[in-house]
């Protein structure tokens, strides 16, 4: 029944994707402002239905029993998820047509991930309730840290215009690069809270379990390298005006942390050394 779950939410992934990158080469003056206000508001509803049911596949995933399975590719699952979940709600306010071409093929695609790389086994002590919000609170900030990277990745790409038929034409469809600079410090903002969260919840996880204040390791070290980024990006941002460029290579910088603090160490532990 999961597998057949699944497949059909990756068809209607995929097949709106499809929809999304025809809509790329639909000559824009054809189309009047009801026109395309109605159209958005069809698209928001149908997007809702594949993440309706990939929420629905990943609530047994990540919560099979009383701990958390937070495998790679329950993680990877998760954060596209989370991604269409963002860009779905940005829609509201701003055009997201060129954003959710790039986002539902991929969410298709890491939907299939915890197929590919199942979890054997749910985490140690995530029965606790403090280690179980620990773990949360981690998987939200680096899934929003990530969809922060990829949307500085498109500024960047678009910020430099790139001329090559259809990636030109959907960043042509993305939304003006001052809305898309202000969805990225939305995002980081509240990733940087999250993950403020999640170490202070550490710290006190680590006091419960372990007796010790925080164990310091290559993990916590990398964390709060990437925090000590996101905290001066965002108060660059709010003393200096810091943005464009510079803001988006401090992005990626403190993206690079994290991912050397999580996915990494979970991807040579889980897939590497397990194969």
């Amino acid at each position: 029944m999961s597998e057949s779950l699944h497949f059909l939410t990756f068809l209607i992934y995929s097949a709106l994707g499809l929809l999304f990158w025809r809509s790329v080469w639909r000559p824009a003056e054809s189309e009047t402002s009801q026109h395309t206000t109605e159209a958005s508001a069809v698209w928001r509803l149908a997007i809702l239905v594949p993440l309706a049911l990939h929420g629905a596949l990943l609530q047994p995933s990540l919560f099979p029993g009383v701990g958390l399975s937070l495998g790679a590719g329950n993680t990877l699952s998760a954060i596209s998820w989370l991604t269409v979940l963002v860009y779905w709600l940005a829609s509201f306010r701003y055009n997201m047509e060129g954003l959710q071409t790039l986002v539902l093929p991929g969410a298709a695609l890491c939907l299939l991930a915890p197929l590919v790389f199942p979890e054997a086994h749910t985490i140690p002590h995530t029965e606790l309730p403090l280690f179980k919000i620990h773990l949360l609170l981690s998987l939200l900030a680096y899934s929003l840290f990530t969809i922060a990277a990829v949307h500085a990745v498109l500024m960047a790409l678009a910020e430099r215009r790139l001329h090559g038929h259809a990636l030109a034409r959907i960043l042509g469809k993305l939304p003006p690069l001052l809305a898309m600079e202000t969805l990225l410090f939305r995002i980081i903002t509240v990733g940087f809270v999250l993950l403020t969260l999640s170490i202070l919840s550490g710290v006190m996880f680590s006091e419960e379990l372990f007796h010790k204040p925080l164990q310091f390791n290559h993990k916590s070290l990398f964390a709060l390298l990437s925090w000590g980024i996101y905290a001066a990006l965002l108060g660059g941002r709010k003393i200096y005006g810091w943005r464009g460029r510079t803001a988006i290579l401090w992005t990626l910088a403190g993206f690079a942390m994290l991912l050397l603090a999580y996915l990494g160490s979970k991807f040579v532990l889980e897939v590497i050394l397990q194969r």
